[in-house]
């Protein structure tokens, strides 16, 4: 395997497992984390997952990608049919699709997917030796 999808890879695991553990019940967290920190992290993963399947992409192109695809999510949510609604109501569907349209989702996507780049700048594509 190589190192740049071991890191990359890794990355993305590490963040959802973060992410999921600001959704446990278990832990006592403000609702401030309950509320926006999975949905930041939740966009800190999806940026990690276009670098991993984009590697030759420019480093802009990435990040128009991930608020792309991040954007999209959270506006197809305007969107209720009864197929739909029905993955929605799945545990991993409802975690990837959402239930319905927030601007506080849009801005937090926004935030993780801009601190995903300062990690992947500053520190991922240093351990890969990469210059962009």
């Amino acid at each position: 395997m190589s190192k740049r999808i071991l890191i990359y890879t890794t990355a993305c695991v590490i963040t959802i497992v973060l992410g999921l553990s600001t959704r446990s019940p278990a832990l006592d967290l403000p609702q401030f984390f309950h509320v926006y920190v999975g949905d930041f992290l939740w966009a800190v993963m999806v940026y990690f997952g276009v670098c991993l399947i984009t590697p030759n992409w420019k480093f802009r192109s990435q990040v128009a990608a991930a608020l792309l695809f991040s954007y999209g999510i959270e506006f197809s949510q305007f969107y209720h049919a009864d197929w739909i609604d029905s993955i929605r109501a799945t545990t991993i569907g409802g975690l990837v699709l959402g239930f319905g349209f927030r601007v506080s989702d849009l801005v937090a996507y926004t935030l993780g997917i801009g601190v995903g780049t300062l990690i992947n700048r500053y520190v991922f594509l240093r351990l890969l030796r990469i210059k962009r």
